[in-house]
Formats: C-alpha cells, structure tokens, sequence
C-alpha cells in the first residue's frame, strides 16, 4: 500500500517547483531585458533579476530549514508562461506595442510566483516552519512590490505609447 501523502509531502513538492520556476525566471529576465525598449522597463527588469537571485538563495535556505536537499521539479505553468513571453517578443519586436505586451508577460510570471509563495507561506505556518514563513513572506512581499511597479510602467507609459501607434 502506498505512503499517505502529507501536507510536508505537499509544501516539499510545491518547493521544488517554484525553485525550478525562479531559475527558468533568472534566464527568461535578461531576454525581457534586451527586447524592452523603455530605459525604465530595461531597468525594472535587470532589477528583478538581482532580487530573483535573491529569491533562489532563500528558496535554498528554506530547503535547508525542512532538512531536504533543493532541487527543482520541472514546472510546465511556468515554461508555458515563459513561452508566451517570447511569443511576444519575437512577433512585436521593435513595435511600439513590445514593451505593453512584455509587462503583460511579466505580470502573468508574477501572478504565478504571488500564487506559489502565498500558498508557501501559509503551509509553513501551518506546518511550524517559522523561518521558512520569515523567507516565503519577504520574497513574496517583493514579488508584490514588482507587480505594482509593472502596473505604473504599464499605465503611465507603454500602454500609451502602444495605443498611439
């Protein structure tokens, strides 16, 4: 008879998955980065990078805090999200239009990751593991703090510039 599956099975397996997704995020940013014309959302980009860095260092430290060792799990929402991403910059490359749709992707990247860490964080809780809640919390504070800042660049900018063309 096999194993019941329990809520630390749930939480580590979820882990593993959003680890995989910040590392496909950490290659995904720099082509964001190159295709986005706005200085402002070139920078916001190469920003985020920094701090998705910041993001595969605590994931490793909250691994350590449940004694497993950290290692991704292939996460097809996140390579889907990604894809369309690059669907995006290859078909408005140099169009007034490329820097409304890579917010768009970006935002569709932080929704996800929102979703994952909130999740995270709340079995943490449930599940007593104080320091990893401390981790989840900050990374998923900044994963907020990036999806109100894609929505100014979105609305005070490049969705005007894009519907001006």
């Amino acid at each position: 008879m096999a194993k019941e599956k329990t809520l630390e099975d749930l939480f580590y397996d979820t882990l593993k998955d959003i680890y995989f997704a910040e590392r496909q995020i950490l290659r995904a940013l720099p082509k964001m980065a190159r295709a986005a014309q706005s200085t402002e959302l070139k920078a916001g980009f190469e920003k985020h990078r920094e701090e998705t860095e910041g993001h595969v260092e605590r994931l490793q430290q909250v691994f350590e805090i449940i004694g497993k060792r950290a290692q991704g799990k292939t996460c097809e929402a996140i390579q889907g999200i990604i894809a369309e991403g690059e669907e995006i910059m290859e078909e408005f490359k140099g169009t007034s239009a490329v820097d409304a749709g890579l917010i768009s992707a970006a935002q569709a990247v932080e929704h996800y990751e929102i979703a994952r860490y909130g999740t995270l964080r709340t079995w943490a809780q449930t599940l007593g593991f104080k320091d990893a809640v401390m981790l989840l919390d900050q990374t998923l504070q900044e994963e907020g703090k990036t999806d109100q800042l894609l929505t100014k660049l979105a609305t005070t900018a490049a969705n005007q510039k894009a519907r001006a063309a």
